[in-house]
């Protein structure tokens, strides 16, 4: 069985995990690490789960909202932490203690119970990666921080059971907020962040009958609205609103299964 489960999205941080199971055995997989040591400790606390229960850390890009207490936590626990080798220069070469490895696109991590598959974005960091998951019978796509869906997103994306993805702002929001222009143009370029109808627009093409379920995540507090995202998501979906699961940055979301 394939599960996952967000302990939170947003800019004040984001972390997901991917657990496979059969029968008594499970490993899983934290995607993105970006709490204090306590806070992450609490969030997991709330999935009944600890520190010593996550088997491996990875880290989709360098921004502080990701990485948060990875190095701590890996080093501390022997945790193996996966990020690219442009996301460890960007984050100055830290010193993992021979708990870090290399992801690459295109090259699949091993967690024993499932394989997550490593793919890059388009997003303003040195070498993001975004991770689709799979046990053999489910597929998981985890979609977040990228600025617009490229052929080989779209492709990593395709017949996926359940979707992570980032539904970040409404434009409208964006452009009469109080952002200075310059981060107005960041959020909204080509390598910021999806707007609402940019991920409606991505759902449109991966869209398939085995697409069951889907998760606005990394929504902005000053730009967006849940009601908003979950009404843009669905439409492309032809779902009621309700059927579009919105990430809170405080309690992310329940335990989800796949396919």
């Amino acid at each position: 069985m394939l599960r996952f489960k967000n302990l939170g999205s947003g800019s004040t941080g984001n972390a997901t995990i991917v657990e496979g199971s059969s029968g008594s055995q499970a490993r899983r997989l934290l995607i993105d690490c970006g709490f204090g040591i306590r806070q992450l400790q609490w969030r997991l606390e709330a999935a009944q789960l600890r520190l010593a229960d996550i088997h491996a850390i990875f880290i989709t890009h360098e921004h502080s909202d990701h990485i948060g207490c990875a190095q701590a936590m890996a080093v501390r626990h022997r945790i193996p932490v996966w990020m690219s080798e442009g996301t460890h220069a960007a984050l100055g070469a830290p010193d993992f203690d021979g708990m870090l490895r290399i992801a690459r696109d295109m090259e699949a991590i091993d967690m024993g119970e499932f394989s997550a598959l490593p793919f890059t974005v388009p997003h303003d960091a040195r070498e993001p990666l975004q991770l689709r998951c799979t046990d053999g019978a489910a597929r998981l796509g985890v979609l977040t921080d990228l600025g617009h869906a490229s052929n080989h997103v779209l492709a990593q994306l395709a017949g996926c059971d359940a979707l992570l993805i980032e539904a970040n702002h409404d434009p409208e929001m964006l452009e009469a907020s109080r952002y200075p222009t310059f981060l107005k143009r960041r959020v909204g370029g080509p390598y910021g962040h999806l707007a609402n109808s940019a991920t409606a627009d991505i759902l449109r093409a991966v869209r398939h009958p085995r697409l069951s379920r889907v998760v606005a995540a990394h929504l902005s507090a000053q730009n967006n609205l849940p009601a908003l995202a979950q009404a843009c998501l669905a439409a492309a979906l032809d779902w009621p609103d309700d059927a579009i699961t919105v990430a809170s940055p405080t309690d992310g979301t329940g335990w989800i299964c796949v396919g």
